[in-house]
Order: structure tokens, then sequence, then C-alpha cells
């Protein structure tokens, strides 16, 4: 089992990444110091899979132990069930120093991490992300966050865990949807900052899709991605912005479908295909980079188009409204992580009233 350690002075942590290293959970969190009561937060899916290896590992190492169960879905990260987990947590006298531990994706990892950020004014956090998508992305960082009717993740905190435990095997009970909504995060990491992965990636593809050998370099790849740009900057104040390629109108795509149609990857891989085309449009970029990004992204199985998945086809101003809440406009301009090669992405405000007339074009 190897581990990446993320640079963050006293808020340091490591992530483990194996194969089948799940047992070894109860023992890497107690060599943390941590000890007595530990929560384990994980929807039923995953519980039904994972929560009595995840127990049994904390309870062999001495912890005393509770699960809580948020239902599977992206509609659940909510601030009603976010305060479920606070009447829990108080419930079970949950005290300072004991962990929360998130088993599960995205939608676990970010309100149980918002839990802990928020019960007592913080308690330790460790995750054990079930997703490829939540292993390489949304587990490593410190973002954790709810959802509001109006956006995604607009209620939330930057709240770093104690430690991250990646089990390649988990993903092996993921669906092939799953598989390929994940690898378009990675396919992102190759985009903003490094071309060998992009290339690793158009000629291991089909071997990652079969979870073979390649899947372990990509997510290895991907951590230490995550991890630098997270060690650069934290809090998003400058350079993590470029973390956000393709999520700006992802994020749109996911609200006004309700995050009920599409997975958070295959809406980033529409919006990575999207911002391609928009800096081609800003004459950043050339053709052919663009024709690299959307052949990877078709050649894995994800849309590059929201025509070809969604049977809901929003307006242009819908899209624009759910933008400019997502990202702050500033002087009637929306941010955007355009791409000028691979590996090389900038920062670049584009005036939401001219670009408001070839937004379905650049989506479609």
């Amino acid at each position: 089992m190897e581990h990446i350690i993320v640079n963050l002075g006293e808020r340091s942590y490591p992530i483990y990444i194996g194969s089948n290293n799940l047992d070894t959970l109860g023992d890497l969190i107690k060599a943390q110091g941590l000890k007595g009561q530990a929560v384990c937060i994980t929807n039923p899916t995953v519980g039904r899979l994972y929560g009595d290896r995840a127990l049994s590992s904390l309870k062999n190492a001495g912890f005393e132990t509770y699960r809580i169960d948020i239902p599977d879905g992206e509609e659940y990260k909510s601030l009603e069930w976010l305060s479920h987990l606070y009447d829990k947590l108080i419930e079970y006298k949950m005290e300072r120093q004991n962990p929360i531990v998130a088993l599960g994706g995205g939608v676990i990892g970010d309100i149980a991490g918002f839990a802990a950020a928020t019960y007592l004014r913080g308690v330790p956090y460790i995750h054990i992300p079930t997703t490829l998508l939540a292993q390489v992305d949304s587990s490593i960082g410190g973002k954790t966050a709810v959802n509001h009717e109006k956006g995604k993740n607009l209620i939330g905190a930057f709240y770093q865990p104690k430690m991250v435990l990646i089990d390649v095997e988990v993903l092996k009970t993921l669906g092939e949807r799953d598989i390929k909504a994940g690898l378009a995060e990675v396919v992102k990491y190759g985009i903003i900052r490094d071309n060998n992965l992009f290339s690793f990636l158009e000629h291991n593809y089909q071997d990652i899709l079969r979870l073979g050998n390649g899947l372990l370099h990509a997510i290895k790849m991907s951590c230490k991605i995550k991890a630098s740009i997270v060690e650069e900057d934290e809090t998003e104040a400058g350079v993590r912005s470029i973390l956000n390629f393709g999520h700006t109108f992802g994020h749109a795509i996911e609200a006004v479908t309700h995050y009920k149609e599409l997975r958070h990857g295959e809406a980033v891989a529409i919006g990575m295909a999207a911002a391609a085309r928009l800096s081609l449009k800003l004459g950043l970029c050339r053709k052919d980079v663009v024709e690299r990004i959307e052949t990877l992204i078709a050649k894995i199985g994800l849309p590059v188009k929201l025509s070809a998945i969604s049977s809901y086809q929003p307006l242009a101003g819908e899209l624009l409204k759910a933008m400019e809440i997502d990202k702050k406009v500033v002087g009637g301009k929306i941010k955007f992580v355009v791409v000028k090669d691979i590996g090389d992405v900038v920062l670049q405000q584009v005036n939401t009233e001219k670009f408001s007339l070839d937004l379905n074009a650049i989506l479609n």
C-alpha cells in the first residue's frame, strides 16, 4: 500500500492507495491518535457491501462504533439530511476527538465532511471513497458542502480530512456507467496539468475501463496532481480554480436537470468539451486540441454534447442563470477555465451578454 502526503502544515494528511486494504482502516485511524467512539456515515448500497468490514476493522482497533445511513442520491445532500446527522451525533454523544468516517462516494463525503466541520466546531474526519470519481477528486482537498435548491454546493466549508483510504477493489462493484463517469475527472487532470497522463489515458482507456493495471496508475497520478494543486492553494483563492475545468458548464447542466438525469461525471464531460469549444472560439487553442479532448471523452463512452444524452433541452437563459449562481459574475462576466493546450489551462472572464447568444452552439 502506497501513500501520498497532502502537505498543509498542521492540517497535512496521508492518502493511502492500494488494493484490498479496507481492513486496515481501524489500525490506520488508531495510528492517527484517535480513540473512543467512531461513527460511520454511508448509504444503504455501500453499507450493505462494505459496512460490516469497515465497522469490524474499527471494532478490532478498539473503537465503539455506530452507523448512520443517508439515502443514495444527490438530492439527499441537503440541509434536511444534514440536520438528521446532527441529531444522531448528539444522540450518540460524540465528542471532539471521536472520528466521523465517510464510507461512500462524493455525496456521502460532502455531507459527512460538512457535518464533521461544523459539529462541535469540528471533529476528525476520515474518508473512504468508494467511487472512482470520489477516489480521484472529491475525497482530496477538504471541500465539504450540501446543496441548496438554487444551486449545487452553495453551503459548505473547507475542512481537511485526517486521512483518506483508497481501496481500488471496491470499484469492482460499481456499474460501468459509474466507472466512465469517474474517468471524466481523470481526463480533467490530464487536460489541466499533465499531457503525459492525458496520453496515457489515450493509449490505455480500454484497460482502465476493464479495471486493469492501468487503473491504479491513473488513480495515483490523479491524486498526486490534486494534492499538488491543493498544497499550492488550499482555499481556491488562485490556482485551485483550474480544478473547475468543465464544472461551470457541468454544474449548470446538473442544476437545470435537477441532478436526476446525468451523473456528475457525465455533466462534467459535456462541460469539458464545451469549455474546449469555447476556448477555440476565443482563439486560445488549436482545433486539434479540441478534437483530442472530444475524441478521448467519446472513446471512454461519455457524452460530449448535451443534446446527445439529455431529453430535456434547457434554454440558454436557464443555463446562464445557473452558471451565474455557481460562479459569481463580476461586471457582467463569468470566469471560466479555458484550455490553451493539453496540460495548460488559464482563467478567462467572458461577457455574459455576448456569451449567451452562443451558449447552445457551444454545448451542442
